[in-house]
């Protein structure tokens, strides 16, 4: 499905909700209960290179598949197993999105290497801001996310696509930009993306950037910089779409809906351009979902929003 940064996006969960190293105070899914830095087989890969496989034999066309989901992918130890899977299924290019805070260890850095692009992110230059934005399990500090990321750089061939949160007040102003700026020189990545809070966050109170603020600070950063929020009313921006996980049911819209939905909270509009359907059709599986006590309903900025009850 549609995806801003990665055009037709396939997208695929390899842990389980919200199982996370960060508790951001921006995440759309909500608060992380307990970070944790363990890698393990959260969840099996072989039903996702089935389901794969399926809808490449249905006809799948994507621009990349991208492996994201509803926490941390590197938390998963079959990474590097699961893109190797890939790969001997089709030759559309893999990008995996990521918060980076595991990229200092070598075996993370081995399994995202397989990938065409890597999306890290990076919200401070400095720990006390770190902390108050990403709010990280006890091992994870900003030096060895920086340090990580730099060692990554050297080794990885591919391309890094770096993204940056903006949260109003407190990682935007001209001290906080001029040390992002100097870790951006120090990673050196590909790209990278300005974002900004559009939907409901873990902290309900997060003030989101305007398009002009945003599109400042892209230029104080350099010509590297690219403002990826759409701040358009229908808010048809997807930061990851589609989801292939295990529980997925990708022929049936309802169940893709609910999918859509664990992932990251949705307005009408996302769910239409998503699932290429009509108003009324998502109305309709919004309506059954609301009834049945399976998701609910939040307003940010005059839109509404669906989101899964946690």
């Amino acid at each position: 499905m549609p995806s801003r940064r990665l055009g037709l996006s396939c997208g695929i969960d390899i842990v389980p909700l919200k199982v996370c190293t960060l508790n951001c105070i921006y995440c759309q899914l909500g608060k992380t209960a307990r970070t944790t830095t363990e890698r393990k087989d959260y969840l099996p890969i072989e039903p996702v290179l089935a389901e794969i496989k399926e809808a490449l034999a249905e006809g799948l066309e994507a621009d990349f598949i991208t492996i994201a989901g509803s926490g941390e992918p590197t938390l998963n130890s079959r990474l590097g197993e699961l893109i190797d899977g890939i790969r001997k299924l089709t030759n559309i290019p893999i990008a995996i999105l990521t918060n980076g805070t595991l990229l200092f260890r070598k075996d993370v850095r081995a399994d995202c290497a397989k990938a065409d692009v890597v999306m890290p992110s990076l919200d401070a230059g400095d720990e006390q801001t770190f902390q108050r934005i990403n709010r990280p399990h006890s091992v994870i500090s900003i030096e060895n996310l920086i340090s990580g990321l730099c060692t990554f750089r050297k080794e990885f061939s591919g391309q890094i696509w770096l993204e940056i949160f903006f949260v109003e007040g407190i990682n935007t102003s001209s001290d906080q930009i001029a040390r992002i700026k100097d870790v951006i020189k120090l990673i050196n990545p590909d790209k990278v993306h300005l974002n900004t809070a559009v939907r409901p966050t873990a902290d309900p109170n997060i003030a989101r950037l305007s398009a002009e603020k945003l599109q400042d600070i892209a230029a104080q950063l350099g010509p590297k910089c690219e403002v990826v929020t759409d701040f358009s009313p229908a808010h048809n921006y997807k930061h990851d779409q589609s989801n292939l996980g295990p529980q997925s049911a990708i022929n049936l819209k309802a169940e893709a809906l609910l999918s859509m939905l664990k992932r990251r909270p949705c307005s009408l509009n996302d769910i239409c351009t998503g699932l290429g359907i009509s108003h009324n059709e998502a109305k309709k599986h919004v309506g059954d979902l609301k009834h049945r006590g399976i998701i609910q309903s939040d307003e940010k900025d005059g839109i509404v929003f669906f989101k899964t009850l946690s």
